[in-house]
């Protein structure tokens, strides 16, 4: 057998499976930068999909949750019997506390002294009341409540008395101070007493109450603050304080 001259026209084309192996090679890493970015691609649209989906869940649990507190805040702002109301919308949630408060020298000089075992008082899914600070139990939406009644004897037109204030405070490890949750203040004495001597010596009731929804923690604790102890209404019912959950 003869062999085979390469002629001048193979030596320009060059060696065969060369050019083979390389279109292979160049077909393989094309390949494999097309998977690259199908798989980038998909991980783009499960993040896109998935934020949708959350997004959408939390636009239709907040209708839910608004239906559920209106009726109870509606019952609350209408009613005239505020302790009754709140102590009775507070019975019917899962985790709440309703407390009676008074001022007793003897026991405090500086605070109302508030009660979980008398009058309308109670305790109820977890909450402590703990060194007079209610301790929450779980994070979650809570509503917050409380009232200081004063009944204050006005000696005549134009006296300038203290006003009356009632703050909550609360303490969270997630703020590390304490916060001024609500505050309230009212004025006293302010009648137009005229020419009426006889309402002079009166006494002067008024009430400031407070309540509000908030986002609290797990070990929150939260208590009063109130001015003008001696002038705080002794009856029961006047004074409390409460969280329930929402």
């Amino acid at each position: 057998m003869e062999g085979y001259a390469m002629t001048p026209e193979d030596m320009e084309r060059g060696p065969v499976y060369n050019t083979t192996v390389t279109a292979v090679a160049e077909e393989k890493a094309s390949r494999g930068w097309l998977w690259r970015l199908c798989g980038v691609l998909l991980i783009a649209v499960l993040c896109a999909a998935a934020a949708l989906l959350f997004a959408w869940c939390q636009h239709e649990r907040l209708p839910t949750m608004q239906d559920e507190m209106e009726p109870q805040l509606e019952i609350l702002i209408g009613a005239k019997d505020t302790h009754h109301t709140l102590k009775q919308i507070a019975g019917n949630a899962k985790a709440a506390i309703h407390l009676e408060g008074e001022y007793n020298p003897n026991l405090t000089a500086d605070t109302v002294q508030w009660r979980k075992d008398d009058g309308q008082a109670f305790s109820q899914g977890g909450f402590e009341l703990q060194g007079n600070q209610i301790l929450i139990p779980h994070t979650g939406l809570f509503f917050v409540y409380s009232q200081a009644s004063f009944r204050v004897k006005c000696n005549g037109p134009g006296e300038h008395t203290t006003p009356l204030s009632h703050i909550i405070w609360r303490y969270s490890d997630s703020i590390g101070v304490n916060a001024n949750l609500l505050s309230g203040v009212r004025s006293v004495c302010q009648r137009n007493y005229g020419d009426a001597e006889s309402k002079i010596g009166e006494g002067w009731y008024n009430a400031v109450y407070l309540g509000a929804v908030f986002q609290l923690n797990e070990g929150d604790k939260l208590w009063t603050e109130t001015n003008r102890l001696t002038d705080v209404e002794p009856e029961q019912g006047k004074n409390f304080f409460g969280v329930f959950a929402l």
